[in-house]
């Protein structure tokens, strides 16, 4: 009786599946695995499953108090740190971890060593390296001691006798460091010979802490050129001595300006503060002019700055500098400075004298669209670094020019959103700040000057090279591993362009707008990670996106959407038409489809990329009004499509519908 039923039972499925034309499908390849889930993230007290913080979310903090002298004759940077660093975890830390990013400049150093022979971007001097002597530290509000340290590489471990104390612990670390400056900096620092004078550009000139997070524990990838950047949050209060015609502009606010400023200079920095129009503090007729520009006539000056709530501080040191200022207005009311200083090699209308105002231009809009703009000034440096960026201050090339001045200074400054604001961790993820701020740009462009730089709507089917190399490698390729000529596409293009299909694709401006804003109001001053981005636009947006991070930031898939065939009902135009089309490639997209008919008529059907899920063609039916002359998928070439060719179909002699 039960043999009988378990038959009985199977023939009456077989006939209910067979009635909703489940048999009558072609047997196509299985789509289930490119719509599975990513990543199976159970949620925890410091991150939650929704992408946001969670309630026991924490993160260390490193406090600084820093006093440098800069030695021109020398070329070398020598001074004291004094570093306040909070350990916020629920762990007990026996150790701590420093960052010595100029010890890449040696050498024997890890980025010495590993330097394609033909050099590139991340080459640097290698007779630089810190000196550090003897290491003090104060733990737990205990005695002030000489502590244990080693240094590997760019690292340098700090050895306890006691633990640090969790939840609030607090260590103070003290000593003297110097170091000479190496001129070409792997472009990210360095020093420029112009002909009034040096000009340098320093950066990661102080050692640094590494971060301890509840992702990896303590973070200490070293530095080898093309891994940027990961850093705590803290105060910083630095004073730089230079010599006394050197101008100092820095990341924070200048506390003493009165001491290194002239009367003259103080007032057209006032004026500045209240003008749209770019102010000249020093022009380019007093440049190298000490009596019209410096306070002091001999020795050496020493300049106060001062950064709240910042994972890092640059600065700069000339006494070759044009300085120019304007007022950055912001949307609640407030405002800060907008300032560039450049050699007068740089000077012009067609160059570096329209800095500043592409520097406001950058930051207002940014700050309207997305998230205002926390820091006192904004300044744009001119000198050997091709274009590089830390909070409130941008190094770019002293040769830059119209839209590629634009392009450099829009680029960097956008970079206070990602990764200064939004603190992500460069060195293992660089499209979390690289293709941001690449996305965030093409939108600046456009909006800048009635779109004066703007080339246009992307054309991503000229991505087709970079998509089918055979040697491509996927977005999450760590920067220090990915091959030197793909990083560019895969931290910067790639990475970019998939935020713009989300916006103007997958998820449209309203809907994605709201998710990334809610993604920086999140994780502003915090470390995310991929996944808490994911599951941010996820939860904010409403719509499941593991295919998307799945084919797009974690494999080399490609797109290829094709139209397969038309033909009409039982062979009649007047009863309708069977529209075929496929995805010939791994990687799913939406479908928007043009249809044009012989009186005229054209139509356009956008399909939900859940027409995949279950196989690589689809057909659906369309109520024609007369005969159909083409059909086209993509018809404003908005997606990477690699083979543009299968897109179309059109009516002919050889094709015809009812054939």
């Amino acid at each position: 009786m039960k043999k009988y039923l378990l038959i009985s039972a199977i023939l009456f499925t077989s006939l209910l599946l067979s009635a909703f034309g489940i048999f009558a499908q072609p047997a196509y390849e299985n789509n289930q695995s490119l719509f599975s889930s990513l990543f199976y993230w159970q949620a925890n007290p410091y991150r939650s499953a929704s992408g946001a913080p969670g309630h026991a979310y924490w993160q260390n903090r490193a406090d600084y108090e820093i006093k440098v002298a800069l030695d021109e004759k020398e070329n070398s940077i020598s001074g004291n740190i004094k570093i306040i660093y909070t350990n916020n975890s629920p762990d007990e830390l026996s150790f701590v971890w420093l960052q010595l990013d100029q010890n890449k400049f040696t050498a024997k150093s890890r980025g010495t060593l590993t330097m394609d022979t033909d050099g590139g971007r991340w080459i640097g001097d290698t007779n630089g390296g810190y000196q550090i002597d003897k290491i003090y530290t104060k733990l737990n509000d205990g005695d002030r001691k000489e502590t244990e340290r080693i240094i590997t590489d760019t690292r340098l471990q700090l050895r306890f006798s006691e633990d640090l104390k969790a939840n609030g612990g607090k260590v103070i670390i003290d000593f003297d460091f110097k170091y000479n400056i190496p001129e070409y900096g792997a472009d990210r620092m360095g020093r420029l010979e112009s002909k009034a004078g040096w000009i340098y550009q320093l950066a990661q000139w102080y050692p640094r802490m590494a971060v301890y997070d509840d992702i990896k524990g303590w973070n200490i990838e070293p530095y080898m050129g093309a891994g940027e950047f990961y850093l705590e949050y803290g105060n910083f209060d630095y004073y730089i001595t230079v010599p006394y015609d050197h101008i100092v502009v820095s990341s924070g606010i200048l506390i003493n300006k009165e001491e290194v400023l002239t009367t003259r200079q103080l007032e057209r920095l006032a004026e500045a503060a209240k003008s749209d129009k770019p102010v000249e503090i020093i022009s380019n007729k007093e440049v190298g002019k000490a009596k019209t520009t410096r306070p002091q006539q001999e020795g050496m000056l020493t300049w106060h700055f001062k950064m709240e709530n910042s994972r890092d501080v640059a600065w700069a040191s000339s006494k070759s500098f044009i300085w120019d200022a304007a007022k950055i207005n912001l949307p609640s009311g407030k405002s800060c400075l907008a300032m560039s200083v450049y050699p007068p090699e740089s000077d012009g209308i067609d160059a570096w004298g329209r800095s500043t105002e592409y520097t406001k231009a950058s930051i207002e809009y940014y700050s309207r669209k997305w998230h205002e703009y926390p820091y006192p000034v904004a300044v744009n440096v001119a000198g050997i670094v091709g274009g590089m960026e830390y909070p409130g201050l941008s190094f770019c090339s002293w040769k830059s020019k119209k839209g590629s001045l634009w392009g450099v200074t829009d680029h960097e400054f956008g970079h206070n959103w990602f990764p200064m604001i939004v603190g992500s961790n460069e060195r293992l993820y660089p499209w979390m700040d690289e293709g941001f701020n690449t996305f965030i740009n093409m939108y600046s462009t456009e909006a800048f000057n009635d779109g004066e730089y703007y080339n246009g709507k992307n054309n991503l089917r000229a991505m087709q090279y970079m998509m089918t190399n055979p040697n491509r490698e996927s977005i999450n390729t760590y920067p220090d591993i990915a091959q030197t000529y793909n990083l560019g596409f895969i931290a910067y293009n790639k990475p970019a362009v998939g935020l713009w299909l989300l916006r103007e694709i997958i998820l449209g401006n309203e809907r994605f707008d709201y998710a990334f804003k809610s993604y920086i109001k999140r994780w502003s001053y915090k470390h995310p990670t991929p996944i808490d981005f994911f599951n941010t636009i996820e939860n904010v947006a409403g719509d499941e996106l593991d295919w998307f991070w799945r084919g797009w930031f974690y494999s080399n898939w490609n797109l290829d959407q094709a139209v397969e065939k038309v033909t009409y009902i039982e062979e009649n135009m007047k009863k309708g038409a069977f529209i075929t089309i496929s995805n010939q490639e791994k990687l799913v997209m939406p479908v928007e489809i043009e249809i044009k008919e012989e009186n005229g008529k054209t139509e356009r059907i956008k399909l939900p990329v859940e027409i995949w899920q279950r196989s690589d063609v689809w057909s659906f039916t369309y109520e024609n009004t007369s005969d159909i002359i083409s059909v086209e998928i993509d018809p404003d070439k908005q997606l990477p499509d690699i083979k543009s060719e299968n897109n179309i179909w059109i009516k002919d002699s050889k094709d015809d519908a009812n054939e």
